[in-house]
């Protein structure tokens, strides 16, 4: 996977990347392509979510909510 290139707006630190367009650091934040920067709370989960786009089946990362 490619180097981060996001620092945290609250700490300073850079991001580390979880999946490709989604990145965390230690004191909670997160950071998302088409969302931003954003507090995780504990009844985020993150995963992949497989899409076809055309004939090829994408991964992309998805932010869910535990039940």
């Amino acid at each position: 996977m490619g180097a981060s290139n996001k620092i945290c707006p609250n700490c300073g630190r850079k991001m580390k990347q979880q999946f490709i367009g989604l990145q965390h650091c230690k004191c909670g934040m997160s950071w998302k392509k088409d969302i931003g920067f954003f507090k995780r709370t504990s009844d985020m989960v993150f995963a992949l979510q497989r899409r076809n786009v055309g004939k090829k089946v994408k991964q992309v990362p998805v932010i869910r909510r535990k039940q």
